[in-house]
This record gives structure tokens, sequence and C-alpha cells, in this order.
């Protein structure tokens, strides 16, 4: 396990803000995870970063962060099903799968997620979403320090949304996945073709953490503000994505403030002029 003091985030959150916490701990097992919440039962928790806007400068609070450790994907080829640990990245779970000539994740492979993550918010894109190749999920309750597994029908999930979201005091540790054989070039050639969509439509060239807002019913979030001219709009250093407007970019070393009133604003904006109040999708710590 390693253990730092006045950690700075900025590389762990998508919107590259500096923020500060008390202390960082990043472990190597699950055993060092239950180790940590016991002496520290009110630690936060980071997994990639790429769905979370860090609202403080500064955390009088210790952080947990799995990017970058309990990062393991293993395989039952035989099966086909792949293991995976709460901090792999999703874009390393899709090579995984690739060079083991697995489909079903080819969606993931560019959307900036873990997948502890990825389970928590139900992500997906295309009409996929994580639940529809997910068996089971083996998970931490931080109340009792029980570890359990929890098959996919017993879940819950609904669209960006599970019972871990709507259950935050149990954290993903580990997920199996139920894939297919399939031909190596036809997985790569969809994961390419995923790519280049995203890379399309989506901005790239600053940091941001995805779609802000959760999709309205009978409404799309980027025609609406559209209609506003709210491309290119900002607050502080944060600004309205003028590639794809459902985004809020880091455009000029923002903070987690400028963020927020940035989404107050546009909330305000789209409930004055079509009655309709936007819903974040992201997490703010």
């Amino acid at each position: 396990m390693r253990a730092f003091e006045n950690f700075d985030l900025k590389q762990y959150n998508g919107y590259k803000v500096s923020a500060h916490c008390r202390r960082a701990f990043l472990p190597e097992s699950e055993e060092e995870v239950i180790d940590i919440v016991r002496s520290n039962p009110d630690i936060l928790f980071l997994g990639s970063g790429h769905n979370i806007i860090l609202s403080q400068s500064f955390y009088d609070r210790d952080f947990m962060i799995f990017n970058g450790n309990l990062n393991a994907v293993a395989v039952d080829s035989a099966k086909g099903i792949l293991e995976v640990e709460a901090g792999a990245l999703m874009a390393d779970a899709s090579l995984f799968a690739l060079e083991n000539k697995l489909s079903g994740i080819e969606v993931f492979f560019d959307i900036p997620s873990s997948l502890g993550g990825a389970v928590v918010m139900n992500a997906g894109a295309s009409g996929e979403e994580i639940k529809d190749v997910l068996l089971k999920v083996r998970y931490l309750d931080l109340d009792s320090l029980n570890v359990y597994e929890l098959e996919c029908d017993a879940i819950g999930f609904e669209y960006r949304n599970s019972f871990f979201q709507k259950n935050p005091r149990n954290i993903v540790l580990k997920a199996w996945l139920k894939l297919q054989p399939a031909d190596y070039n036809v997985i790569k050639e969809k994961m390419d073709r995923v790519k280049a969509g995203r890379w399309a439509k989506q901005p790239r060239d600053y940091p941001n953490c995805g779609s802000v807002f959760k999709r309205p019913e009978g409404r799309f979030v980027g025609p609406m503000l559209d209609e506003l001219n709210l491309k290119g709009f900002g607050i502080g250093g944060a600004r309205v994505s003028e590639k794809h407007s459902g985004f809020i970019v880091n455009f000029d070393n923002a903070k987690g403030e400028d963020i927020l009133n940035l989404i107050r604003e546009i909330q305000k904006r789209v409930f004055d002029r079509f009655q309709v109040l936007l819903e974040v999708e992201q997490r703010i710590i």
C-alpha cells in the first residue's frame, strides 16, 4: 500500500482540476482496502475520476484512489468470462478482450471510465450498457466491512443508475463480464469505429468528464443548449464546449466552483426557456 500526505488530485480527475486532500491511499489488494476503511471509515473513493467534479480546492479528508491500482484483468477463455478489478480502465479491459478474441465491450474502448465507475453508473453508448455483459459484482459494504457478491439481475440497473449509485456505502471491488468469441479483426474494426465516431463529435482538446447532464425524457441536451447559444459560454476557467454543448471543458485552469457555477447557469437558462430541469450526471464531491 502507498500513502501520501497533502496529495494533489489533479491527475486523478478528468477535468484536471487542482485540488488537494489531507491524505491519499493507493491500495494494492482487497485486503488493503478493508484495512484502510477499518481505520478510516469516512474516507472518500476515486475510481478513474472521469465522472466527478471536485468542488473544493482542499479536502480535510482522506481519499482512496483505485486508478492505477486494483486493476488486474483475467480471463477464463473456455467460458468467455473476464474477471476485472474495479480500478481497471475500460479501455484496458477492452484491449485485453480483443487480444483474447472476445466481443461485447468494444463500445467501452474509448469511454474514459474504470470498471467500478462503469458498473456504478451503468455506463454505455449506442444502445449498449455494461449491464448487458455483466454476470456479477463483488463489493465491500463499508458499514459492516463484509464482502458480498451480487448477480446482475439483483443490481437494479436503470439508465445511468444502479444499486451502487443509490447505495454509495457499497464499493465495487471486482466484476465478471460474459463475452462472446469473435474474429480479432471484426472486434478491432468496431473498436476503431467507436473511437473515430467519438473523436469526431466530442471535445478532446481540453480536459472534461464527458456528458454533464442526463438526457431528459423526450429531449436532448445539446440542441437545447445550442438554441440558447451556449456553445463557448464560460464562467471563470470553465466553458461549454464549442464542439459539443453537452460537455463542459476546463478551458483555462478552471476551479471546481467555476464548473458548478456554469452548471447552475445552464440549468437556470434551460429551465427558463424549456421548463426542463437538467439533472447532473457527474458526481459532485
